[in-house]
């Protein structure tokens, strides 16, 4: 079973809980947020295989005794299959998560602290391995054009669809990207990509 750290709503530790229980009784705890681009100016999110929207790079929690960008660094492994350098991973912000729903027939509440980071992808990256129980593959997407489209500026862009065996160019709407009925999407992701954007330029 997973352990998690868990926290006060001031971010103070006060001791580690299984994930399971964590959930069940709402405990605050730490997930990262891992966005990935290159030196062209391109972010990957994830495909994800229970939805088939778009998302961050990866995802998860962070582990009891774990720091975040140990956990950056595991969950890109996991996901995506790429061993990483998260020495220079950019912290962007720290959002205040809560959500509670009803999840395998049991009240499932979510209290996350949750660490979005960038990081740069190596010019000699090897091929992704996808986990395919959590990721159907990536969508590369030139991040002006992706802040364009959720500033409304555009209707749609073009981008590459990566998937294990398989590579296509596809256009994508504002509809491709996960987000909750209550989330608006430049909120969501606007900053990662006004800070890729300024990195890559930097």
């Amino acid at each position: 079973m997973e352990k998690l750290d868990i926290y006060d709503e001031y971010m103070n530790k006060i001791g580690s809980e299984d994930r399971d229980i964590v959930h069940e009784q709402g405990m605050w705890h730490k997930t990262i947020h891992c966005w990935m681009y290159d030196d062209d100016g391109n972010v990957y999110f994830q495909i994800r295989s229970d939805s088939n929207k778009l998302y961050t790079t990866a995802s998860g929690h962070v582990l009891a005794g774990e720091t975040v960008r140990d956990a950056f660094k595991r969950e890109i492994a996991e996901e995506i299959g790429l061993d990483v350098d998260v020495t220079n991973a950019q912290p962007i912000e720290i959002t205040f998560w809560r959500q509670d729903k009803i999840k395998n027939d049991k009240p499932w509440h979510d209290r996350a602290f949750s660490h979005i980071y960038i990081n740069k992808l190596p010019k000699d990256f090897n091929n992704f391995n996808f986990q395919l129980s959590e990721v159907n593959g990536v969508v590369k997407i030139n991040a002006k054009k992706c802040l364009d489209l959720f500033m409304n500026k555009i209707s749609h862009t073009n981008a590459t669809k990566i998937t294990q065996n398989d590579q296509q160019e596809i256009n994508v709407t504002i509809d491709d990207f996960l987000a909750a009925s209550d989330e608006i999407h430049i909120i969501k992701y606007g900053a990662v990509l006004q800070n890729i954007i300024k990195a890559v330029n930097a």
